[in-house]
């Protein structure tokens, strides 16, 4: 099982950029922002509540689920900042998991076993790091090991599977006898570890992160790595083989960009591309990347894939016809939208605006109010490079 979160592009090259990214900072958060764990077999919406945040530090924002229904994010502490959390089954109770070596900590995933992988800020830590590290816990969120870099300053975890095997991408060291680069610019490639997080394998043949190379999105029981790369002005989504091995291109829906967003352990990779019309749509492909397929939209003009289960049902956003933005879910195999707000009994006047994850036994994780701020990403991807090409889909709920 495979499930991706609402946490996108996380930069870290440039201290500011790791921070946007990674949702850290509370300002970027100063809205109320609640997430709910979504039940279709009793279509009931159950609040997470939060680590203590209240006022304008009232959110949490769940970014990935397994079959347990232990959930996994980022909530708001109060004004001192933000840290990741786990639920216990079924999303009952919320445990701060630290901070971990910096000032701020959020989770990016979770597996079967509950072991869950995070990232810290670094930014004012204990350690003064002046970047981030990737972490995994054991079991159930018990514990934490800092997976460290590929010989740099910074790394970062988007996705872990079955195994333990966690995907992210980690700074390479300066080259003996060479001053750091300019403002900190070190040469960033994705990583894939070893089961339980062991050992850091740097592949170099999906390129430099912030220069056209592979931006990791999520990883499957095979080791198939999905992901974006591609020049400024054409990104496209790839996947790998087996253990991060080779790369393949997956096209676009006619148009010039597409970006993956979670895969599943048959490979069916999810995501958005701009169609020939010029509109992004979310996107599923069959399994191991073959094909891709427009998911619609629920009458608006745009909508994103944010997650996939094994059974290929797929969750995300989409404009409705009244230009609001809902939540949707899909059948198996993407098969039909449907407005998630019309499959669940919501408190009145709550609407779930992006659902960021499903697992395999009719869960989802869905939030209620926008994703971080445009301006927020303006500057996570000014530090990567990539703005060209990525700020035209990291439009959100208004």
């Amino acid at each position: 099982m495979k499930v991706i979160r609402g946490f996108k592009v996380p930069g870290f090259i440039l201290a500011a950029a790791f921070s946007a990214g990674l949702g850290f900072g509370t300002s970027a958060f100063a809205q109320v922002q609640h997430s709910y764990l979504i039940d279709l077999n009793s279509k009931t919406a159950t609040d997470l509540g939060t680590l203590g945040g209240t006022g304008i530090y009232d959110y949490a924002y769940a970014t990935g689920i397994n079959d347990a229904g232990r959930v996994v994010g980022r909530s708001s502490t109060g004004p001192g900042g933000q840290r990741a959390f786990i639920t216990g089954p079924n999303g009952v109770g919320m445990t701060d998991l630290g901070s971990l070596d910096g000032f701020e900590s959020s989770a990016s995933g979770i597996n079967a076993a509950g072991q869950v992988v995070l990232n810290s800020s670094g930014l004012f830590g204990p350690l003064q790091s002046p970047g981030g590290h990737a972490f995994i816990t054991g079991p159930n969120g018990v514990g934490s090991t800092n997976l460290g870099t590929l010989g740099g300053v910074n790394s970062y975890a988007v996705g872990i599977n079955r195994t333990g095997q966690v995907v992210g991408a980690a700074d390479l060291p300066v080259g003996l006898g060479e001053p750091p680069p300019p403002k900190g610019n070190y040469a960033t490639h994705v990583f894939i570890t070893g089961p339980n997080g062991v050992g850091m394998t740097g592949l170099a043949h999906l390129g430099d992160v912030k220069f056209g190379g592979v931006q990791p999105a999520g990883i499957n029981a095979a080791g198939q790595v999905a992901g974006t790369g591609g020049d400024f002005l054409h990104r496209h989504a790839v996947i790998t083989g087996p253990n991060g091995m080779g790369m393949t291109d997956l096209g676009t829906l006619g148009g010039k960009n597409s970006f993956a967003s979670g895969i599943n352990d048959t490979g069916q990779v999810v995501g958005r591309s701009i169609t020939a019309a010029g509109s992004y749509h979310a996107f599923i492909t069959g399994p191991n990347g073959v094909g891709m397929t427009d998911l619609g939209t629920l009458g608006g003009g745009y909508s994103e894939a944010s997650g996939i289960n094994d059974a290929g049902q797929v969750v995300g956003y989409s404009r409705a016809a009244a230009g609001s933005y809902h939540a949707f879910m899909t059948g198996p195999n993407g098969v039909g939208m449907s407005d998630l707000n019309t499959l669940v009994h919501m408190p009145d006047g709550v609407v779930l605006t992006n659902a960021t994850g499903i697992n395999n036994v009719g869960q989802i994780i869905a939030v209620t109010t926008p994703v971080p701020e445009p301006e927020t990403y303006a500057l996570l991807l000014a530090g990567l490079g990539l703005i060209g090409g990525v700020m035209a889909h990291r439009r959100k709920a208004a």
